[in-house]
């Protein structure tokens, strides 16, 4: 039975997928619940994370601080060289 602070949801997953699930459950001796919720929750960690760097990035780019394309190419060709450039920095 539920606790007061948890919901149940359901989801239709593709069968292999569904398989892979319930082999990682066997295997780790744990619920296909237990499996799904550890999935569920390392993945809105990654997504909340990808969300702050992207904030991030985004105020750094309003604040000027960017490096000039033209100046990464450089660089990027300049990588297969005996004596590649450095990395390009903020400007």
């Amino acid at each position: 039975m539920a606790s007061p602070d948890t919901r149940v949801m359901t989801a239709h997953i593709p069968a292999p997928l569904a398989a892979k699930v319930d082999i990682l459950a066997e295997r780790l001796e744990r619920s296909r619940g237990w499996v799904v919720k550890q999935a569920l929750a390392a993945w809105v960690e990654q997504e909340e994370e990808r969300y702050r760097l992207t904030l991030e990035a985004l105020a750094e780019v309003e604040a000027g601080q960017v490096v000039d394309h033209a100046d990464v190419k450089a660089w990027a060709d300049s990588l297969g060289a005996a004596k590649p450039l450095p990395v390009p920095q903020c400007k």
